[in-house]
């Protein structure tokens, strides 16, 4: 039978979202049920006789079944979604469908992760570092009590600014968090981003004045997308506009991608590139633009500024000189210029996520000034079908009100050097960089004090595992409040435990045009545990600070939700809903940039290359590439039994080698290698030997490899994690981690 591409898009393409029906049940994970009539998630048998495993059965008979809104905890997106229960526990989830980040789907990711509620690795209670190494439990009075003697001591020694929180960044971390540094005196906030997203936020905040604009899939006539794979890195509202646009008729979508991705697979074209030379591609094209007058000038004319200076270095970045660094032939570089300009301005180049301008190379800061660079020249930035520059809320949120009011903002340094007047001043805040303290409290001992660590695995997530990790223990007091016990916990003084996200209510948050709130579904299953909004307000009472805090969540929300006239009952109700935005003003694109000069930095992005080069050293050394799969959350799944049977059922932590390089090697699918780069260990790992990945590099697919002896499941997992094989590095300009700084050297076992 002949079946169109088209038509076998349009009825497979969001099958890349069935991955979450797969870890419904229907993939064959191990002891779990299957059936639609009965949880999703089967209780561990030490979770405790509270739970009456005797009546379970009886139970479900005359089954209760509740809703409630919330938002995923599987990755930092939160995609808003309903919890179901069914005689108060927790049976499965949906995705919200007026969320704007879900809209009614979500990822495997999303499923999965109901296991955590139940997890037999979930701390339980207050947890105290022994002089032993391990762990004794405390309560919490004297948890918080022992902190804040020694938040007391350092704000009396002065030290206040040698505080700092870090944490994955939403918005009851960020209120809390802010406010309790303020309020002790410092101004140091972090965040995952710098192992992320942050050279993307830094080049446009420094070439369009905004970070991560969005991309109008929906309206474009032509999406390519450089390194950002939407099947796999998920936000299932995004991935099915996309998948919208792939059987759209008239539509191009192109990949510029080192590996096949689930997203390139199912594009209209799949451009293999060297990693780490995006960035020469770009100026390639930008450079066809401009010679062939394919440029909007209008748009130049009225919004660019130092253009005269882009156009006295563009002329050397011709598509002969791109082939060479990229590989990609200098006909296909002009081509694909020409098809952009003939579609513009319903075109773009995607502001993308993490992959080849996120926080991987040397060169990602820069490389997202280019992607500004071209979207201007082809009048993209602000129009229907190209980047759009964002929208502020008609009604803003309300504050609490006078009687409650928030300490001042302190104007000590910051300890990571973000910002300007720091070691970094083109790092974005308040997003900073976590890896710099760790690095900072190994070669200055005593400038880092105290760390609190909220939701957030750095020691983990960061190269470098042993940096990470002797940093974060050098600090005088790290306390963690986690559900699990993580690399990063491993690491704590002391350890609070937080309920999970089906147990506690959260502030209202923002997600572009929607506001949503997490909603608790279930009682909590280990009392000992605590919601942020009652652990921040004990530290403050024990650091002296508690008259900052004096209010309680619903008063908070309240506040926010008073001059949109949302009641609390109906925002618990509905969970998220839609609110009137206004468009932001379009701001000038910077193609020269003057307070870089003054830094040191070029004016107008330069060709940079990597920190380590482009071309592999030797024959049996290979780009590493770090890839996400739409199963997994960095190191934070792979313990979840449901997902970590999927990469067991199907092999999936393999490290990709392309076959040309495999057969010079000697190498064939499913032998054993050991793989190395310098000054790291040693690790075995199977090969899975492909045409879908360039010559250049070895595919490591992220989110394995834990090192905490509490995930047990991870263990059979196994795999490697890329960031064993890179050395500690931060990128000059934002100061992100270079997660792909790394030549790694193959040896068949």
């Amino acid at each position: 039978m002949q079946i169109s591409r088209r038509h076998f898009i349009g009825v497979s393409a969001v099958g890349v979202l069935a991955a979450g029906a797969a870890a419904a049940g229907i993939i064959g994970a191990r002891n779990f049920v299957r059936s639609e009539d009965e949880p999703l998630v089967q209780l561990p048998d030490d979770i405790g006789d509270d739970l009456d495993f005797d009546n379970f059965v009886e139970e479900r008979e005359a089954a209760v079944i509740t809703r409630h809104g919330s938002f995923c905890n599987a990755c930092s997106s939160h995609c808003g979604m309903w919890i179901y229960t069914k005689n108060g526990r927790v049976w499965k989830v949906r995705g919200h469908e007026d969320h704007n980040r879900s809209r009614g789907k979500l990822c495997a990711r999303a499923h999965g992760h109901l296991e955590w509620v139940y997890g037999a690795a979930r701390v339980r209670t207050p947890l105290k570092r022994t002089p032993g190494g391990g762990f004794e439990a405390i309560s919490w009075e004297q948890a918080t009590q022992e902190i804040g003697d020694k938040l007391r001591e350092v704000i009396a020694d002065g030290d206040a600014e040698r505080i700092f929180w870090g944490h994955n960044p939403r918005q009851t971390g960020v209120f809390y968090g802010t406010r309790f540094m303020h309020a002790l005196g410092s101004s140091t906030v972090v965040t995952h981003n710098a192992a992320c997203n942050t050279g993307i936020h830094c080049g446009f905040i420094q070439t369009i004045g905004r970070q991560g604009p969005s991309a109008d899939r929906a309206r474009s006539n032509y999406l390519m997308m450089i390194g950002r794979n939407y099947g796999e890195g998920i936000r299932t509202a995004e991935m099915t506009q996309v998948a919208g646009a792939l059987k759209r008729e008239g539509t191009k979508t192109v990949c510029v991608d080192p590996r096949l991705s689930a997203t390139a697979a199912l594009a209209d074209e799949w451009i293999p590139i060297r990693p780490g030379t995006d960035m020469a591609f770009i100026l390639g094209m930008c450079n066809v633009l401009v010679s062939e007058d394919l440029y909007d000038r209008e748009f130049i004319d009225e919004y660019a500024v130092g253009f005269d200076r882009f156009l006295e270095t563009i002329g050397q970045y011709t598509p002969e000189w791109a082939e060479e660094i990229t590989t990609i032939p200098a006909d296909t570089i002009r081509r694909l210029a020409r098809e952009m300009a003939a579609a513009a301005p319903t075109c773009f180049v995607d502001p993308s996520w993490k992959g080849a301008f996120g926080a991987n190379y040397a060169n990602c800061s820069e490389t997202t000034r280019t992607v500004a660079y071209i979207n201007a020249l082809l009048g993209t930035i602000g129009r229907p079908g190209g980047l759009g520059i964002g929208s502020a809320m008609a009604t803003g949120f309300g504050n609490l009100n006078e009687d409650h009011p928030p300490p001042a903002a302190p104007t000590v340094p910051r300890l990571d050097g973000a910002g300007r007047g720091g070691e970094f001043p083109f790092a974005p805040i308040p997003q900073g960089l976590p890896h710099n303290i760790a690095r900072k409290a190994i070669e200055e001992p005593g400038s880092v004090r105290v760390g609190f660590i909220r939701h957030f695995n750095p020691v983990r997530t960061f190269p470098d595992y042993y940096h990470m990790k002797e940093g974060f223990e050098a600090f005088e007091m790290l306390v963690v409040m986690e559900t699990h016990m993580t690399e990063t916990a491993m690491c704590a003084d002391y350890i609070l435990p937080e309920c999970t996200f089906a147990e506690r209510e959260e502030v209202v948050e923002q997600h572009g045009n929607t506001i949503a709130m997490r909603t608790v579904a279930i009682d909590k299953v280990h009392p000992e545990t605590k919601p942020l909004d009652e652990i921040v307000p004990m530290l403050a009472e024990a650091a002296g600070v508690g008259e900052y805090f004096r209010f309680t969540l619903e008063e908070l929300n309240t506040a926010r939700l008073a001059p949109l006239g949302i009641s609390m009952e109906e925002m618990r109700e509905r969970g998220a809903m839609t609110v009137e935005m206004n468009p932001n003003s379009m701001n000038p694109v910077r193609f020269y940039n003057e307070d870089y000069v003054e830094q040191g930095f070029n004016g107008v992005a330069q060709w940079t290359e990597p920190a380590t080069g482009y071309i592999p050293p030797a024959n049996n050394q290979f780009r590493l590439l770090n890839v996400k799969q739409g199963y997994h959350s960095h190191a934070a799944t792979a313990n979840v039994e449901k997902l970590g049977q999927i990469t067991i059922d199907y092999n999936t932590n393999r490290l990709w080698m392309n076959t040309s390089k495999a057969a010079e090697l000697g190498i064939n699918d499913n032998d054993w290698v050991e793989v190395s780069s310098p000054g790291s260990e040693t690790f075995r790992a199977q090969i899975y030997v492909t045409q879908k990945v360039h010559p250049d590099a070895l595919v490591f697919p992220g989110g394995y490899g834990n090192r905490t002896p509490y995930f047990e499941f991870s263990a059979k997992v196994g795999g490697v994690n890329p960031n064993d094989l890179v050395p500690f590095r931060m990128e000059p300009i934002s100061g992100h981690a270079m997660l792909q700084e790394a030549f790694v050297t193959v040896r068949r076992i």
